[in-house]
């Protein structure tokens, strides 16, 4: 017995040390796996803290902070006379945050509260309902509604939150958006911005940078809920608005241009018409224009077609035609300059001294000359016998110039038409410009010689033209084409001028003087008689290229460029039309009365005396004419009695505001010549949507009756002789703004 109790002790002793063995290797376990999860969360703390501290600091800071972005104002593009061409108004970006209307544990009150939300921002701002309730149910922080929103809508959505007491959700930031208060005017150089408002096409693009400035932001804390806490510190980044640019276009003269360019193609049923005014001795433009052109406030609605034609179009011609309605003709695409260029050939050949402008017998034209293993044919078959320069150049013939371009050579005419800068773009400050297209000096043979002597089978812009025969009208020095002039910081009122550029001298003032004096043969008794303009001396050279051989269906492209005065030039005006349908299309018959019709208004709006004041429209008969005053920056109310004072007939939109705003902008422009008791349009900081009417038919009416058919349209009437009305400056049907000027020949 006591054997087998010491057995059991024994066992009982064992099992305990047993036990106390198991535990103790279970307290091991359990140990060590505590200092396993120790060491991961001491590694997981040290990776939060060093690696991902930065990253979950910034993140924090975002949730418990709001950011406020605040929009700059895109400066204002104006006229070399501060008229407003592209101006930014106030407007909304409407924004909301889906998480705002969510009632927890309430899946119907959400759905109910979601779909008012959706059904009030749709029915105010025209959106689809189906489209907005996706954006409401979004599990996005941020969802854009609608961008460009104008006061009127924005009042609209407050009345609404106030009345359904919606106080959160829906964010109404502000922003700018771009309006242009002449519509078309000037549309290629000034160009337009995109629904971001960044700059897309013309001064708006090229100048992007400078327009649109930089955002600012108030930055504050906000609760859980996502409100901001009143009163606590706020972080301000100041706003910079964009600086404005004043232009080198004058509003008055690109009107001017622009009515007789679009009367030009209609007339002659062309497909296009570009011109260019500039001042040579700067290189400013002064006016610059395409035609077809488009509204710079709806600038996708397509104008060189039919709405049906356009949408018969494929996708791709859809978008090949509205850049193309964009392209300026002067400076994004090229043509053949035809006649006008011969000048350059002729400058190359004067400085040389190779020929001199009268000399007797200088060249002959049978009607062609044999060039290589062909017979190239002078315009029109004309044969001219024999000439002298100044002939050849008022004759326009094409053999004495293939006879000259001989005599010169290809590598000295390569280096004036370098010299010119014809083989490099301009460097104008906009966007799209093209560069020329002419042989390698190695492929010129005897063909290529011939015909680029008088202007054919190379293609140039026309601004690269009218900046060359700038050289000429300046002396000999070649200035680079200048189109803004000054930059201003509004935030400072500081001022920056743009300076002009003389590029380089290119032919001494000899030369350029006896050019200008072929220039005037050509227009008082060469082919440019159309050119010239009753009162002034007008110095001229037309231009006829044919349709290229590789590109037939483009036509014939008829031009004039012309310097005046010729003595003392002022400006340069070139004018290039088409593929006109007409039967003979010849520069000096299209092209040289279109110019001359610009110059006719440009001369006397530039204060340009003329030389003989007995011919000019106004003054032709013994009607009494006197000057419009200027009445811009006073008050409406002080404008329209100074002008009704003086017998005006004075046209603006009645406001409660009369005796404090003010009037921005009058026509007919001051200084202007009117007859007594004119019309007078006033335009004011709040009212500056143009009124355009159409021309009635004048022909065969009395001046009785012409002058009541206008007025009855606000209409200007000048005019000379006496009798019936024989001719009218203005094609009927022609929409042109009220107060404009009208000027009748009567017989």
């Amino acid at each position: 017995m006591k054997t087998v109790e010491k057995n059991k002790q024994r066992n009982r002793k064992l099992n305990k040390i047993q036990d106390k063995a198991v535990s103790g290797k279970r307290l091991l376990i359990a140990m060590g796996f505590i200092f396993i999860i120790f060491v991961f969360l001491i590694v997981r703390i040290m990776w939060i803290q060093f690696v991902q501290g930065s990253e979950l600091k910034e993140l924090a800071s975002r949730q418990q902070t709001l950011n406020k972005i605040i929009s700059p104002k895109r400066g204002t593009i104006y006229d070399a006379n501060g008229k407003a061409l592209a101006i930014s108004a106030e407007v909304d970006t409407i924004t909301i945050n889906p998480s705002k209307f969510i009632i927890k544990n309430k899946p119907g009150e959400t759905l109910a509260l979601q779909e008012k939300v959706a059904k009030g921002l749709s029915d105010i701002f025209s959106l689809d309902y189906n489209i907005v309730l996706a954006q409401v149910q979004s599990t996005n922080s941020v969802e854009t509604i609608i961008k460009k929103v104008e006061k009127e809508y924005v009042d609209k959505l407050e009345t609404w939150m106030k009345e359904n007491e919606i106080t959160t959700g829906i964010n109404i930031d502000a922003d700018n958006k771009r309006y242009y208060p002449y519509g078309s005017l000037a549309a290629h150089v000034i160009g337009f911005t995109g629904t971001d408002s960044q700059g897309l096409y013309g001064i708006e693009s090229k100048w992007d940078s400078t327009l649109k400035g930089t955002s600012g932001k108030i930055v504050t804390t906000k609760d859980v809920s996502g409100s901001e806490i009143s009163g606590d510190a706020q972080q301000y980044v100041e706003v910079e608005n964009g600086r404005d640019l004043y232009l080198t276009i004058d509003v008055e003269i690109q009107r001017t241009v622009e009515k007789y360019l679009e009367q030009g193609v209609k007339d002659n049923e062309a497909l296009a018409g570009s011109a260019i005014v500039m001042d040579p001795d700067t290189g400013d433009i002064l006016a610059m224009a395409t035609y077809p052109t488009y509204d710079l406030n709806n600038p996708y609605t397509v104008t060189t077609m039919s709405e049906e034609e356009y949408e018969a179009l494929s996708t791709e011609e859809k978008r090949d035609a509205m850049y193309d309605m964009w392209a300026d003709r002067n400076f994004s695409k090229t043509y053949e300059p035809g006649s006008t260029f011969k000048l350059i050939v002729a400058a190359a050949a004067l400085e040389e001294d190779i020929t001199k402008p009268e000399v007797a017998n200088d060249f002959e034209c049978k009607g062609y000359t044999e060039v290589a293993d062909r017979k190239i044919r002078c315009a029109n078959s004309a044969v001219h016998g024999h000439q002298t320069l100044k002939e050849a150049i008022g004759n326009s013939c094409n053999s004495a110039f293939i006879q000259l371009g001989q005599r010169i050579g290809a590598e000295t005419l390569y280096k004036y038409f370098g010299a010119f800068g014809l083989f490099e773009k301009t460097g104008i400050e906009i966007t799209g410009e093209s560069g020329s297209a002419f042989h390698k000096l190695e492929d010129v043979g005897p063909v290529e010689l011939a015909t680029i002597s008088f202007g054919q089978r190379f293609e140039i812009t026309p601004l690269q033209l009218i900046t060359a025969v700038s050289a000429i009208a300046n002396d000999g020095k070649l200035m680079q084409p200048r189109i803004v002039k000054q930059i201003v910081n509004t935030d400072t009122d500081t001022k920056t001028e743009v300076s002009t550029n003389e590029v380089r001298k290119v032919i001494s003032e000899d030369t350029a003087k006896e050019l200008r004096d072929m220039m005037k043969y050509v227009v008082t008794d060469g082919g440019g008689r159309f050119g010239a303009v009753a009162g002034y001396s007008i110095g001229g050279k037309t231009g006829t290229s044919e349709p290229s051989p590789s590109n037939p269906e483009e036509g014939y492209t008829v031009s004039f460029v012309s310097v005046a005065p010729i003595e003392s030039p002022e400006v340069v005006v070139l004018v290039a039309i088409y593929n006109p349908a007409t039967e003979n299309p010849y520069g000096s018959r299209i092209a040289a009365p279109i110019v001359s019709n610009m110059l006719s208004e440009i001369l006397p709006y530039l204060g340009i005396a003329s030389e003989n004041s007995d011919t000019t429209s106004a003054t032709a008969t013994s009607v009494k004419t006197e000057t419009v005053p200027d009445v811009t920056n006073k008050t409406l109310t002080e404008a329209k009695k100074t002008l009704e004072n003086l017998g005006y007939k004075v046209i603006s939109e009645e406001t409660d505001k009369s005796n404090s705003i003010l009037v921005t902008e009058q026509v007919p422009a001051k200084g202007t010549s009117v007859i007594e008791g004119a019309t007078v349009v006033l335009y004011t900081e709040e009212n500056d949507v143009r009124t355009s009417v159409n021309v009635p038919n004048l022909i065969g009416m009395s001046l009785s009756d012409a002058k009541n058919a206008l007025s009855e349209k606000n209409l200007n009437i000048m005019y000379s002789g006496s009798g019936k009305v024989v001719s009218q400056n203005v094609a009927e049907g022609t929409a042109v703004e009220q107060g404009s000027t009208i000027t009748l020949k009567l017989e």
